[in-house]
């Protein structure tokens, strides 16, 4: 269960925030519909918002659909994990399970996608999100001033 890996999971957060020069924030990704990114993904978002407060808390946050449902309780996961998300995530980038789904079969033409070529999706959404934010430019050089020109 999560609440028994949280803590082993929180020290490894932590080792890598310490490391880092000039933390702005958190990343992280996890599927609404499961029980693991739902319930322990939800657990850590709200236990690193209590240990770095001041620092921006993104979600990449993929949402069930029912056509491509695995479980019956995808939706009581996901409606539950909302409202943490709601009170400490600062951005959260919602992804469509089913819209996935549709761009593997309809532009990459797969016929049966595997979990690594939807993951490859929501990295190339991650990454053409995050590019001003590796590569120098005048908008969005930080997370901060990403939420500040994508939330009205």
């Amino acid at each position: 269960e999560g609440a028994e890996l949280i803590d082993s999971v929180l020290d490894v957060v932590r080792k890598e925030a310490e490391s880092c020069d000039c933390l702005q924030g958190f990343q992280i990704t996890h599927s609404l519909g499961g029980g693991t990114g739902s319930g322990m993904g939800t657990l850590l978002i709200s236990k690193i918002r209590e240990e770095y407060p001041d620092r921006i808390m993104c979600t990449y946050s993929v949402c069930p659909s029912p056509k491509v449902s695995d479980t019956v309780v995808e939706p009581y996961n996901a409606t539950l994990s909302v409202h943490q998300l709601v009170e400490n995530a600062d951005e959260v980038m919602c992804l469509d399970n089913e819209a996935l789904y549709d761009i593997c079969f309809r532009t990459l033409k797969l016929t049966t996608p595997t979990y690594g070529d939807l993951n490859h999706l929501v990295c190339a959404a991650m990454s053409g999100i995050t590019t001003s934010l590796r590569f120098p430019g005048q908008l969005n050089s930080d997370l901060r001033k990403l939420a500040v020109n994508l939330i009205p």
